[in-house]
């Protein structure tokens, strides 16, 4: 695997659980022929009776779930196989052989976590049919096959529930409404009522809006007590859930234009599609004492851009399209690994240039009987050119999908001018989709940059020496960027790349 087109991110929250898809199928010394598993993002399994096992690689196990499921060509495309536990994910490439990659879990999560010892024994992966990290939302619009856009909407509906996609109250109880209007069908005034929604509201929204007080005055004041903000605004959005025109109500009419519905609304969050990686930025000093310390991130990148979300509080700290930033990774002796963000901003009113540091978490101490890898990247390394590091870390992947994604932009097809990142993104090449709202800005928005909640180094470069402040940015310390917008840059402002439609 070399970090290209293969992903490893942080899983999402999930409790662990324990699957058997590949690696339990090759205990026995040879595999002829065996059952294999293979899971959809709404955790129904496609059992798979193949031969061969060891040999079969992943584009023809893909081809073999299309078949089952009766899936068009443009499955082919939309989705990928993936090996996912609580500990790692990795979006396989056609070529990967999945029964080896189990067999070499163990490794793979040495390499690129750092989990105990005793977590990487336990565990074991799932193979997994979900969303190419590399599928343009724009041909997901132009999907009409209807198991299709479910499958597209229960992972992201996932996503959602599970808070991997943060989203506003307001974004929640619109996309909560969509998913009364599939499972409970059409919205009948004073059926459901609030209670009744209230009691599976966690099926709706994300746990975090449904969250109650427990104790006696949570219990005496759930007794005859008016809903809750959250079941109220979910049933105040189901009701102005539209039906398409000309569609029956009745029981089993198509529920595409629904799932659609859903996934265009999810489209409007910037890091729908993306793959998640695992780790740690420096917070501001704060007190009197200045202590900082540091704050556990997701890094969600895509065919569009960066966004580094705080996996705590579940709102974004920063959103980089391709064209504002310039990166690099380093990987030094006895430190641990580094993805650089380097973007423009103000300090005072001052343009700068602002530097991030996104740290790649290791495990604590050597690890000698590891073998080490060499990576071509050194020219930002700070051991003057070395280039074998202690281990492969997170940002050696996290370089390379940006680079790998900012090529598969060079080389498509020429598309329009580009939305900013967290807009609506309509498809490129075709009619917008119809009654779509212009970007609404929202003050406090939770996909809005927070740039006073990071530690970023702010400085200006003069010949040899390095000030604090200086005009316009021209140059970079980093090479890695965008080719087409190299020397054209903009300040990145805390609600300029992240609107909220």
């Amino acid at each position: 695997m070399d970090g290209t087109e293969g992903n490893a991110g942080q899983p999402g929250p999930a409790e662990r659980y324990h699957r058997s898809s590949v690696s339990s199928v090759g205990t026995r010394a040879s595999v002829a022929a065996a059952d294999v598993l293979v899971y959809l993002a709404d955790d129904t399994v496609v059992p798979l009776a193949v031969e061969n096992l060891p040999s079969l690689s992943a584009h023809e196990l893909h081809r073999a779930v299309r078949e089952v499921l009766q899936l068009p060509d443009i499955a082919l495309d939309a989705f990928a196989l993936w090996l996912v536990s609580p500990l790692l994910e990795v979006q396989l490439k056609p070529k990967h052989q999945p029964y080896k990659l189990g067999r070499q879990w163990p490794e793979l999560l040495l390499r690129f976590t750092d989990a105990p010892a005793d977590h990487v024994a336990m565990d074991e992966p799932s193979l997994q049919f979900r969303r190419n990290v590399f599928f343009p939302k724009r041909r997901e619009l132009q999907i009409h096959d209807e198991e299709v856009l479910r499958l597209l909407y229960e992972e992201a509906k996932g996503n959602v529930l599970a808070a991997r996609y943060p989203c506003d109250v307001e974004d929640c109880e619109a996309l909560g409404a969509l998913v009364c209007r599939v499972q409970l069908g059409p919205y009948q005034p004073g059926q459901p009522t609030a209670c009744t929604l209230r009691e599976k509201l966690d099926s709706f929204l994300p746990a975090h809006l449904c969250k109650r007080g427990h104790g006696l005055f949570a219990a005496l004041r759930g007794r005859g007590a008016k809903a809750g903000t959250g079941e109220q605004g979910l049933l105040n959005a189901y009701g102005q859930v539209k039906e398409a025109v000309g569609s029956d109500s009745e029981h089993g009419a198509s529920l595409s234009p629904h799932y659609r519905a859903y996934l265009l609304k999810s489209h409007e969050l910037p890091f729908y599609g993306c793959a998640f990686f695992h780790g740690e930025v420096d917070k501001p000093a704060q007190g009197f004492l200045h202590r900082g310390g540091r704050k556990p991130v997701a890094v969600a990148i895509s065919l569009e851009g960066v966004h580094v979300i705080d996996s705590r509080e579940k709102h974004v700290l920063l959103g980089l399209r391709f064209q504002e930033l310039s990166w690099d990774h380093t990987s030094p002796e006895e430190e641990e690994s580094v993805l650089w963000l380097e973007f423009d901003g103000d300090n005072e009113g001052t343009p700068v240039n602002k530097l991030l540091k996104i740290y790649s978490k290791q495990k604590a101490g050597a690890r000698p009987s590891h073998p080490a890898h060499s990576t071509e990247y050194g020219k930002a390394r700070p051991q003057g050119g070395l280039s074998v590091a202690p281990s492969p870390p997170q940002a050696e992947l996290m370089s390379s999908l940006i680079e790998y994604c900012i090529e598969l932009n060079q080389t498509s097809e020429p598309a329009a001018p580009q939305e900013n990142v967290s807009g609506p993104t309509a498809a490129t090449g075709s009619p917008p989709p119809p009654a779509q709202r212009p970007p609404l800005r929202r003050q406090g928005s939770v996909v809005c940059s927070r740039l006073q909640h990071l530690s970023t180094i702010d400085y200006v470069e003069e010949g040899q020496q390095i000030k604090r402040v200086k005009p316009k940015r021209t140059t970079s310390f980093f090479s890695r960027q965008l080719s087409t917008v190299q020397g054209s840059y903009t300040v990145v402002q805390p609600t300029d790349s992240l609107e909220q439609g």
